[in-house]
């Protein structure tokens, strides 16, 4: 059926995701870019001084952003993974997002025996509820390169936060201390709320439950829906990311894919098409670092006025300050070329 010429499929979706930002368009009109814009050599000053403020972090990067350069960034981190490895990352939206490629993330995978994690979402679309979220998974070729949980499927459970300013606990998926170790494997990319998604947004909003996204969203008010304070929510999951991190006890690493950078998140199923050509790809220990190393990248980036205008119109800048004030990481790092 079409409607005016549109195919439904497609109507209902957007009118899905239209009917999810409008909710913030409040909050949003009411968030000021950030002053000042971060020219490549402010960037490099403030790194240095945040280095040699907070000892900083190292961040390791390829630009060869393949099979074997993923298991090279991740090789680079000196680490063996030991337990039951959980793999988070986005199953994305059908039918056009820019999630990870199965081709892309299988060697890595199965090198860890690791299980694909995930959970349902709570804007609605295809990922809404755990039957269709496990046929999207295995649509997108994620079932057949891995085992695949639904870390939500039967449940939540409440992790504290420490230090918070606006959360005093986080709502996760009940399967999540099944495993022993995550390896964070996200999708750089810009976000139409938090203004960018990388490592911190994947352990906040991506490993909470349906409910406890809503509950990061509006800043600790409410359980369903997506609006709420921006600053609030910015801070949440900064916050949220931090419950996660400190119950895994170091047990975690993040890694960061930097190719089809659109401003808009792996959630649409119509992303726009980027205009900033890949990078490579990033991994830390340190959440903070590691979008930090990122968020430099894109100033740097030829093509990236609209990016730019999506981070700081949505007040991104302020997950990466409240993650460094709460303790979750080092805005600081030195920044390691493993292609040299």
């Amino acid at each position: 059926m079409k409607v005016n010429g549109i195919n439904a499929r497609k109507f209902l979706f957007v009118a899905i995701v239209v009917a999810c930002l409008g909710a913030l368009v409040g909050a949003a009109a009411a968030v000021k870019v950030k002053s000042g814009s971060r020219s490549p050599e402010t960037i490099a000053q403030n790194n240095q001084a945040n280095t040699a403020q907070a000892g900083g972090s190292k961040v390791y990067f390829t630009a060869d952003i393949s099979p074997k350069g993923l298991v090279a960034v991740f090789k680079a981190l000196g680490v063996q993974p030991q337990g039951k490895v959980a793999v988070k990352l986005s199953t994305g939206e059908p039918p056009h997002s820019n999630y990870l490629r199965p081709e892309l993330i299988k060697d890595l995978v199965q090198s860890l025996g690791g299980t694909i994690v995930e959970c349902n979402t709570a804007y609605g679309g295809k990922r809404a509820s755990t039957a269709l979220h496990l046929q999207v998974a295995k649509d997108h070729g994620f079932t057949a390169i891995a085992d695949f949980d639904l870390l939500d499927s039967e449940g939540e459970i409440s992790l504290p936060v420490s230090g918070g300013e606006i959360l005093k606990e986080d709502f996760v998926g009940s399967h999540f201390p099944n495993y022993d170790y995550y390896v964070v494997l996200s999708h750089f990319k810009g976000h139409q709320m938090a203004g960018y998604g990388g490592a911190i947004k994947n352990i906040s909003i991506g490993i909470a439950s349906s409910s406890g996204k809503s509950w990061i969203h509006s800043g600790g008010t409410r359980r369903s829906g997506l609006s709420g304070n921006q600053d609030n929510f910015l801070k949440s999951m900064a916050e949220a990311g931090k419950s996660v991190s400190d119950s895994l006890k170091g047990n975690i690493l993040y890694i960061n894919v930097m190719n089809r950078l659109s401003i808009d998140c792996d959630c649409n199923g119509y992303p726009a098409e980027p205009d900033i050509h890949d990078i490579g790809i990033l991994s830390s220990f340190d959440p903070v670092a590691l979008d930090e190393a990122c968020i430099d990248l894109i100033y740097k980036a030829d093509g990236n006025e609209k990016m730019i205008s999506r981070i700081e119109s949505r007040h991104g800048l302020l997950t990466l300050e409240h993650a460094e004030k709460i303790g979750l990481g080092n805005r600081g790092y030195t920044l390691v070329n493993i292609d040299d």
